[in-house]
């Protein structure tokens, strides 16, 4: 039993923090959940399965609040390009989980220290439209990293910046983009892990209402501080957050 309540603080705490911040700055919930949960023990795959429940809530909001603003013909080939390369990265994921748990940190340090510095340095160039090919291109990454190591959603963000939206489009769409891969995913992932992922599963359900308090209250700090000194203190959690993955092996 307090093996139990141990497992449910941690996971809720972590996920309650992840969705502060996503609430809060706009972005970083998932490559802050999934590290942070690594380094208490717990595998990619139970972290992701406990941040995709986690993210409903939030998800369904968005897409109901801006539903005016949503296209359904815009996220109809991008939705069906991720979600079709998800199994693929969970293909890889299952042969990752034979590696050391130091190199899987290393790994999901890489990846959050890349997109965090591409975050900063790349800034696209808004424009009325884009050249499909790189629809064909980000969605499908977006879905094999979704399925490698739960964190699809940057090169996403890179795409829609590179279209001249406004915030409530820019917002719709990637609300709903994460809300059509969220039942996939789950599915995919509790085929591939099976009943090991029950536990973290049940403790982000459970978690919902506490999550919604997450989010409301960093509705309200991200308002009161600001979006532009939130972004650079995230973004410094995340270099951190990053490097410490990669010296994993050295961190024990």
């Amino acid at each position: 039993m307090s093996e139990l309540l141990i497992d449910y603080a941690t996971i809720a705490v972590i996920l309650c923090l992840g969705i502060f911040v996503q609430a809060a700055a706009g972005f970083a919930g998932g490559m802050l959940i999934v590290p942070l949960l690594m380094w208490f023990g717990y595998s990619i795959p139970a972290a992701q399965v406990a941040l995709l429940i986690a993210t409903i809530p939030q998800n369904l909001y968005g897409v109901w609040a801006l539903r005016s603003d949503i296209s359904v013909r815009q996220l109809a080939i991008p939705g069906l390009a991720r979600v079709a390369f998800f199994p693929l990265g969970i293909w890889v994921l299952a042969r990752m989980e034979s590696l050391p748990s130091e190199t899987l940190r290393q790994i999901v340090g890489g990846f959050i220290l890349a997109a965090t510095l591409a975050t900063i340095l790349i800034r696209p160039t808004p424009r009325p439209s884009i050249h499909p090919l790189w629809s064909w291109v980000t969605f499908p990454i977006s879905g094999m990293v979704q399925g490698m190591v739960g964190m699809g959603g940057p090169v996403m963000v890179f795409w829609v910046q590179a279209h001249d939206w406004n915030t409530r489009q820019s917002r719709g769409f990637l609300f709903a983009m994460y809300l059509i891969s969220i039942v996939p995913a789950i599915l995919i992932l509790w085929l591939a892990f099976g009943n090991r992922l029950l536990a973290p599963a049940v403790i982000a359900t459970c978690s919902i209402p506490l999550l919604w308090i997450a989010t409301h209250l960093g509705l309200k700090v991200g308002s009161w501080l600001g979006r532009k000194r939130l972004r650079i203190v995230t973004l410094g959690l995340l270099l951190m957050t990053g490097i410490a993955g990669l010296a994993a092996p050295w961190m024990r």
